[in-house]
């Protein structure tokens, strides 16, 4: 599934949570969803992505900040909690290839606790397909519609980067392909094995 959508996501989850919690939850909550993703160039999907130990850690702090009571702790609490969603709901889309409405990939999220990949559901068919866009504006709109002022304007950001992406999704694996395959060797020593590798 787009970043966008886990971020959206995780900005619904504060807005539920913590409605007058202000811009701290929401922040903390919106990037707790896009986090997992900063792994996007290095072990996609393992490095970054937590789905069991990221849910055992949001458990925790969210105990502690229902005992302590304090802003920051509910952010850790958001954040994590939001991550460890993503993690989760990255099991549900397409696999790891670059082209995963070819569904060619056996590998969605990997398993630290267990010490294996779990298959991809591909209920989402693949980051940027339609039903993609669907979900991150089903959490988007409502979120546009209750936010005000910089919160209001990113979450629209957000939403109109998803429609782009969604609607040039393969034709950038397309210009993409052509990059990698008129590159000279120099400059592929940058780009990431598993890209050239799927595009060669």
């Amino acid at each position: 599934m787009m970043a966008t959508t886990h971020a959206l996501i995780g900005v619904v989850l504060a807005l539920v949570v913590a409605p007058d919690g202000g811009l701290l939850p929401v922040a903390a909550a919106g990037l707790g969803g896009l986090f997992p993703d900063f792994d996007l160039y290095v072990a996609h999907r393992k490095t970054l992505h937590f789905p069991v130990y990221f849910s055992l850690a949001a458990f925790v702090a969210a105990a502690v900040a229902a005992l302590v009571a304090s802003p920051v702790a509910l952010a850790v609490a958001l954040f994590l909690a939001a991550a460890a969603i993503h993690s989760v709901m990255d099991i549900f889309g397409g696999g790891l290839e670059l082209k995963p409405w070819e569904a060619t990939s056996d590998r969605a999220v990997y398993d630290h606790f267990n010490g294996r990949w779990l298959a991809p559901k591909r209920w989402i068919r693949y980051d940027g397909a339609p039903e993609d866009f669907l979900l991150g504006a089903v959490f988007g709109i409502p979120a546009l519609l209750v936010l005000s002022g910089t919160a209001q304007t990113v979450v629209a950001l957000a939403l109109a980067v998803s429609a782009a992406y969604s609607l040039l999704r393969k034709a950038l694996v397309e210009v993409a392909e052509r990059l990698v395959g008129t590159a000279p060797p120099e400059l592929l020593v940058y780009v990431p094995e598993r890209f050239v590798e799927d595009f060669r």
